[in-house]
């Protein structure tokens, strides 16, 4: 597994585990449901040696995790610290998932 596949895993399981900690804190369990599951089977399938397409379909949802800490950021004060930590996990994902790509279209050709 290479780095950017560990730093991916890890992001993810950590965003499931500040979503299931923020929603769970409120006794939303339907947003713990749907927030923290998706990053925690995407998590659970990198270590599991997923393909290329699980990171691909992890970056497209961390755009969606990205868009609503920027909304609870912006609109709800009182929950700024957990969406900023939401907005920085999903920025981590969304580059470690663009990491092999990029090497491959930016490395010399041989």
């Amino acid at each position: 597994m290479t780095r950017a596949r560990k730093v991916l895993a890890v992001a993810l399981l950590a965003l499931a585990a500040l979503y299931a900690l923020w929603f769970g804190q409120q006794a939303q369990w339907v947003a713990v449901v749907v927030f923290a599951m998706p990053p925690l089977a995407f998590g659970i399938a990198l270590l599991r040696h997923a393909g290329a397409r699980t990171a691909f379909w992890a970056g497209v949802l961390a755009l969606l995790w990205f868009s609503h800490g920027v909304m609870v950021a912006w609109t709800r004060p009182p929950e700024r610290a957990h969406a900023l930590a939401a907005i920085a996990l999903s920025l981590v994902i969304v580059f470690a998932a663009s990491i092999p790509g990029l090497r491959a279209r930016f490395s010399r050709k041989r």
